[in-house]
């Protein structure tokens, strides 16, 4: 459930930064897993395939960075660090 819950999010912040910039795709996420975030690349991965199927997300390339110092503010999170997006082209 928690994992759900962390795409549900995820997707949303991709979705609405896409918006602002007409993207027809994205093209690539990158994300920073924190070392107390606990969930692996691995399962962190197949969540987002799951959670992407039928968006603007689907087929994206996935690149997950894992941060190490669990005294980071940010050790706790999955931070979403960029986005690379295909712009609609003007008719």
């Amino acid at each position: 459930m928690h994992e759900r819950s962390l795409m549900v999010s995820l997707m949303a912040q991709i979705e609405a930064i896409a918006r602002v910039h007409q993207a027809q795709r994205v093209i690539r996420v990158d994300v920073t897993l924190g070392p107390l975030a606990h969930i692996s690349p691995a399962h962190f991965r197949e969540h987002f395939q799951e959670a992407s199927r039928g968006t603007i997300c689907e087929g994206a390339e996935l690149v997950i960075q894992e941060a190490t110092d669990p005294t980071d503010p940010h050790a706790q999170e999955i931070l979403l660090t960029s986005i690379e997006i295909e712009e609609i082209e003007p008719a």
